[in-house]
């Protein structure tokens, strides 16, 4: 699937026109089925004129956003991995995307926590949200507001889900 981001700015005049159209340029993953696709973030970290085009940290900067589409993969594509090299891999790519400390333990591999305010929507296929004392089954166009906590996404349906999130940095996302 390709993503077309339109993005609007000003001319020298200070007149509306459209300053990008084209496709999301900074992936995260294998090619032709990236894991993160970020469309723009604020607070860049970069000098550049396109917020979104440099690195791919998980969460955004401080006092920033980062608007994104993320890709689950189902269970069963590593399924033939024990849960100390799932955890390792998973782990990895923490690191990678600038969050080592995000991973965290947790009833699944997977188990994350930012400090974050994300607001997320399933886009297509099957993804249960699990914290460490529930879990709830999510069906295309249920959203999420995920306040910081420590939760995994898993797939156990046969096709990758796609969603779609907004993150916004809050250094007490539960409000206290």
């Amino acid at each position: 699937m390709n993503f077309r981001r339109v993005v609007t700015g000003h001319d020298s005049h200070g007149r509306s026109i459209i300053a990008q159209d084209g496709p999301a340029a900074n992936l995260f993953g294998p090619a032709g089925a990236p894991y993160l696709i970020n469309f723009w973030t604020t607070r860049a970290r970069s000098g550049k004129d396109d917020p979104a085009d440099g690195d791919i940290p998980l969460a955004p900067g401080p006092g920033g956003a980062t608007f994104r589409f993320f890709r689950v993969p189902p269970e069963s594509a590593s399924a033939h991995l024990d849960e100390a090299e799932q955890r390792r891999r998973i782990a990895a790519y923490y690191a990678q995307v600038g969050a080592p400390t995000a991973h965290v333990e947790g009833r699944h591999p997977g188990f994350h926590r930012t400090a974050s305010i994300d607001y997320i929507v399933l886009l297509e296929g099957e993804v249960s949200l699990l914290v460490d004392e529930g879990e709830v089954a999510l069906r295309p166009f249920d959203v999420v507001v995920q306040r910081g906590t420590s939760h995994a996404w898993v797939n156990r349906g046969e096709t990758t889900a796609l969603m779609m999130a907004v993150l916004v940095d809050e250094p007490d996302p539960q409000g206290r």
